[in-house]
């Protein structure tokens, strides 16, 4: 597959010549909201087998094929030149498909209020043919033990037709915010420790889940050894029921970061004990913050180096956002973005007849727009670009995968390009 940048005076019609495909196979693998009014810096991404390049100034054959991953002569060979040749710069190669690799997805779903909107449940049937596991959010926990379930509907069915390991996602939190102090009492008080566990069994074996993934935040920093001695006891207890265990993890960059949603998290033990971990590598940019990318490759990186340097590579499930936010400016502290998949941050830009650009820093795509009322907007979201590079971060760090946040907005290019990249496992 290609991904391609519209450029100005482009139509889908000269786009789809210009790889030798159709209009309709565009349009349709990319759901492109506005075929008719394209904008200048969108991306699509084109299905063709395998992809192009066009050569930049100090191109040989020789660093493209070294740079992608390609034997040099398969090269050569797919372009029908010799392995020696000059390479005129603007020349467009042919980029053979390379071998893929494995990796594991998991995508989280949230359902919100007393019912469950079929918008999601069909989110989540589209989205679990590319996931290995399927995650509702997820089960809150009482101060004696026992459990509140968050909606299934029928999770539990997509999970099982699509052959997802059904994540069983367990937090600390009591009306929507993460809990220190039920987080001390879950980890410190061991007859209600004993019945929680109880009740996760239970609820397990009731519904079918395969992996219990605990995503304990805002602990106090002197529960960091209480949370890793947890783990261990519920890995054990997991263990003899043949389930996996997971956990979430803060985005840290030391061992001794400071404040509350990092001092309770202990990567090198979280490695040992958990089967895998999924680390929260977003919200740099968030809802109640300044406009800005919301999950900038450098920081990112970071924090997966760190990561690495913890626990196993093949451990660790990079987080990854599946929408972006539309500010108001100038921000105003307490003010509040709107929350926009892909598709709307797209449509938005058509509507008002702007450009996207790209921060090829934070490896993240943006714009600028005014609205009806005359106030300026700045909207960063995600694209087929950001996201191969973070693709291309999984690759380069050896990653087990990606962790998504969350179902129900819309990315089809995300998923188009899971299948260029990697063979997804499934665990039957």
């Amino acid at each position: 597959m290609q991904i391609h940048v519209v450029q100005k005076n482009e139509t889908l019609d000269s786009i789809a010549k210009s790889y030798r495909t159709t209009v309709k196979d565009i349009v349709e693998a990319n759901e492109i909201p506005n075929p008719k009014n394209l904008v200048i810096g969108q991306t699509m991404v084109i299905p063709i087998i395998g992809s192009f390049y066009t050569v930049k100034a100090g191109d040989s054959l020789y660093s493209i094929a070294q740079r992608l991953g390609v034997p040099v002569q398969q090269l050569a060979s797919a372009n029908r030149i010799p392995v020696n040749q000059r390479l005129q710069i603007g020349f467009r190669l042919y980029i053979p498909q390379g071998k893929k690799r494995k990796a594991e997805f998991n995508g989280y779903v949230e359902p919100r209020g007393t019912t469950v909107a079929p918008s999601l449940e069909n989110s989540a049937r589209e989205a679990s043919p590319y996931l290995t596991y399927l995650a509702p959010f997820s089960f809150n926990v009482n101060r004696d033990g026992t459990l509140k379930a968050p909606l299934l509907n029928n999770f539990p069915d997509i999970a099982k037709t699509h052959k997802n390991v059904l994540m069983m996602v367990i937090n600390n939190q009591e009306n929507d915010q993460f809990s220190d102090e039920l987080g001390r009492i879950l980890l410190n008080e061991i007859a209600i420790q004993d019945k929680f566990l109880d009740n996760i069994v239970a609820t397990a074996k009731k519904y079918g889940f395969r992996d219990i993934h605990f995503d304990f935040e805002y602990l106090r920093p002197v529960d960091r050894e209480a949370y890793n001695r947890f783990l261990r006891k519920a890995k054990e207890r997991f263990k003899k029921e043949g389930w996996f265990m997971s956990t979430a993890l803060a985005p840290k960059t030391s061992a001794t970061q400071k404040g509350k949603w990092y001092e309770g998290h202990d990567y090198k033990a979280h490695g040992e004990i958990s089967d895998f971990v999924v680390i929260m590598t977003y919200e740099w940019g968030y809802s109640g913050g300044p406009a800005m990318a919301v999950s900038p490759i450098d920081p990112v990186r970071k924090v997966l180096e760190y990561a690495i340097s913890e626990m196993p590579s093949n451990k660790i499930l990079m987080g990854q956002n599946l929408y972006g936010y539309d500010w108001t400016l100038p921000f105003v502290k307490g003010s509040i973005a709107k929350a926009v998949s892909p598709q709307q941050a797209i449509q938005l830009a058509a509507k008002h007849s702007v450009p996207i650009d790209y921060d090829n820093k934070a490896q993240a795509p943006f714009f600028k727009y005014k609205d009806e009322s005359g106030k300026q907007h700045e909207v960063w979201f995600e694209d087929a670009r950001s996201i191969q590079a973070k693709f291309d971060l999984i690759k380069e760090l050896n990653l087990r995968g990606m962790s998504y946040w969350k179902l129900g907005l819309s990315f089809p290019q995300n998923w188009l390009l899971i299948v260029e990249n990697f063979d997804v496992v499934k665990k039957t």
